[in-house]
């Protein structure tokens, strides 16, 4: 920090101390009592991180207890649980009720924000200028009730007057300190050097003793302790094989696409905390391949996806209060944000072009198996209005766009693996052997097994997919022509790289020709789950498509446009493949854990369909091939092959939902040639292709 800075920062921190000392004694306060009790609430979180803030200036976080931590935990992050939550001016509801709809609403929006300075705290002094400016930010609000409520009384204004003052030193606020949060952001996923602090904690930690679990910062709870327990007990065998599985699915998801991992220099690895033995052998691992990582922490901002589970990510905070500020940026959301935004990206970018084309992408750890969640929609939380949801599909195309400008998709790859968390139940130990057993699985085998899959799926020109036992699932997905057979294929034969465990065979289908009606009971897409979903599509689009989570239709449209079309009026069938792990399959029905499968392993125990993006999204130009050295031709659909060289922001969605219908809703799975003549290839949830047959008998044994 310059000297300036570091003056507004011992002004900023006794300023705050002033402000709650004042709500906390409120005679000759002027204020209403429901902003007293908010500014007190707000300073009073403030000045609980000026300790810990201090502590880690020093370098003297690992000197505090594990009592120490557990106590700063509970005094801050309780904040988010339980009647705590809901009797604080955190939770909209209770804010509205006290202060208004309007000013309740952005102050409680605020402070969720402001809730960033307990991780940033334990940060020390590389985010002292985050913690500064949203110091001001509150200190800048508290004068204006300050001088309002010290007018004559003929001239003050009403709490709910009050809003446009608020709202204009957001606006204000978000547009000065855009550039600091974008190029953080941007700098974070392709320079190593900006994630000293979390490597640190990785690499140079006593891994034995869980104090390094809080050393992050971010919350942490029974699952994050309960992994770091589980994983400590595993030998070092186990552990090495582990980050084995992980590192080789980056680097053979290179090798597959015939991309070039040599010419990468970076990885950025996303994981859960409590993984930190494995995480740690898996850098290490890293850097023999000649890949240094990047660490980012899950957004903690309004601006970001905030609870996301993206980079350094946590299961301690109660998802609904996530759910509740969902759309917080709705306050400030607009077109001059969204310039401001793309403006900044690219400038970042194009200051650190070297290092983006040496970046190779994501490595990510997935889990399952959290606490089931039922959200609960609050008419005091905003919602964001038609023309922000256009802006929104416009900034992620934007932003799409300007990132495959500097990283490459022709370049880069990625690896998804996935574990459980103990949250899964008594049987969380069992349950993870079986994931590992799953995510190591023979991939040899499979290739031959799912190869006669490929060789007849080949001879369509379409397939036919039906639904049982309720599910009324009648779709008809159109297949590209093969202009040479004998080289070309549509399906990928999908091994156990990039999308780990191994267990499909997927396409890109042609939207022309592709029509009827797909549906599931029960699923979770993207966190949250749906209740008897069902898609139209016609001619590859999506036609209609509803779900029964709330009462009201209303309700459900909302849910399904914030979750699944992202505010897109409609997406295109990206993908179907036939997943063919029925020993995945065969896990969650012992385990009775369907329901709380991810989609990573869960797209791999029957057919499923993505909407949106394509899976050669970005890299259609790349030559793929599948293990018998046939090319895979089904790279592109009318959309992209129409748009992407011209005007790519129109040819991509910056999404991909996988939809899967599990084996025991599943009818049959027929395709169908150009000759007339037709060949089953499940039946009844079973395959009955020859040479599949042996995938039948994990299905057998449930």
């Amino acid at each position: 920090m310059t000297q300036d800075q570091l003056e507004r920062f011992t002004l900023a921190q006794d300023k705050i101390r002033q402000i709650r000392e004042a709500t906390d004694n409120v005679d000759g306060e002027k204020m209403p009592e429901a902003a007293l009790d908010y500014f007190f609430e707000t300073s009073n979180l403030c000045i609980g991180t000026f300790p810990i803030l201090k502590r880690s200036e020093k370098g003297e976080t690992g000197k505090a207890s594990f009592a120490d931590f557990v106590e700063e935990q509970e005094k801050l992050y309780g904040l988010f649980k339980g009647e705590r939550y809901e009797n604080s001016f955190l939770n909209p509801s209770y804010a509205v009720e006290r202060l208004g709809q309007k000013t309740g609403g952005i102050l409680s929006a605020i402070y969720m924000d402001l809730t960033a300075l307990i991780p940033w705290s334990y940060e020390g002094e590389g985010a002292k200028e985050k913690i500064l400016i949203f110091l001001e930010l509150l200190i800048e609000l508290h004068t204006i009730f300050a001088e309002n409520y010290e007018a004559e009384e003929s001239e003050q204004l009403s709490l709910e007057e009050l809003y446009s003052s608020i709202h204009a030193s957001l606006m204000s606020f978000e547009h000065d300190y855009t550039e600091l949060f974008v190029s953080e952001g941007v700098k974070a996923l392709i320079l190593p050097e900006e994630s000293k602090f979390y490597t640190d904690i990785l690499m140079n930690s006593d891994l034995d003793d869980p104090r390094h679990l809080y050393f992050y910062g971010s919350a942490v709870g029974t699952n994050e302790l309960g992994l770091w327990e589980y994983i400590s007990r595993l030998s070092e065998k186990e552990v090495r094989s582990l980050a084995r599985t992980y590192v080789d699915g980056y680097i053979n998801g290179f090798a597959v696409s015939g991309r070039d991992v040599s010419i990468k220099e970076t990885v950025s690895i996303e994981y859960p905390i409590g993984l930190e033995r494995v995480m740690r052998m898996a850098v290490k691992m890293f850097e023999t391949e000649g890949l240094h990582v990047t660490i980012r922490r899950d957004s903690v901002l309004s601006s970001g996806r905030r609870g996301a589970k993206r980079g350094l990510y946590t299961d301690a905070i109660d998802p609904q209060v996530y759910y509740d500020h969902r759309d917080d940026r709705a306050y400030y959301f607009d077109r001059a944000f969204v310039n401001r935004t793309t403006e900044v990206m690219k400038t970042t970018y194009e200051r650190y072009k070297k290092e983006a084309r040496l970046y190779g992408g994501p490595a990510v750890v997935e889990t399952f198996g959290e606490k089931k969640f039922d959200p609960v929609n609050k008419p005091e939380s905003i919602t964001y209005s038609e023309e922000q949801n256009g802006l929104i599909t416009e900034l992620m195309a934007q932003s799409g766009k300007i990132t495959n400008d500097y990283i490459h998709g022709d370049e880069r790859s990625f690896t998804v693996i996935s574990y459980p968390y103990p949250s899964i139940g008594d049987k969380f130990g069992e349950i993870f052997s079986r994931t590992v057993e799953v995510n190591t699985l023979d991939a040899k085998k499979w290739q031959k097994i799912q190869q006669a899959l490929v060789d007849s799926l080949d001879q369509g020109d379409r397939v036919e997919i039906k639904g049982r036992n309720g599910n009324r699932t009648d779709l008809v997905v159109a297949l590209h022509p093969l202009s040479d057979p004998s080289k070309q294929s549509n399906f990928e034969n999908c091994l156990a790289d990039v999308n780990i465990p191994v267990g499909e065979v997927f396409t890109s289908p042609q939207l022309e020709g592709t029509n009827g009606t797909l549906h599931v009971s029960r699923v979770y897409l993207n966190g949250f789950e749906y209740r008897d979903l069902e898609l139209s599509f016609k001619e590859g689009m999506i036609d209609s498509i509803s779900c029964k989570n709330f009462e009201t239709r209303e309700e459900n449209d909302r849910y399904i446009d914030d979750h699944i079309l992202f505010h897109h009026k409609t997406l295109p069938i990206g993908e179907f493949a036939i997943g063919t792990n029925t020993t995945a399959y065969k896990m969650a029905k012992e385990f009775d854990i369907e329901d709380r499968m991810p989609i990573l392993i869960a797209e791999k125990t029957g057919p499923h369909f993505a909407v949106g993006d394509t899976c050669y999204s970005e890299s259609e130009d790349v030559a793929t091939y599948n293990p018998d050295g046939k090319e895979l031709i089904a790279r592109d659909n009318s959309i992209t092959e129409k748009y992407r060289k011209t005007e790519p922001m129109k040819a991509y969605f910056n999404c991909h939902t996988d939809i899967t219908i599990p084996y025991d809703e599943l009818g049959s799975i027929t395709v169908l040639r150009p000759d007339g003549r037709k060949e089953v290839l499940i039946d009844g949830g079973r395959f009955v292709l020859p040479g599949t047959e042996e995938l039948n008998i994990p299905l057998d044994e449930i």
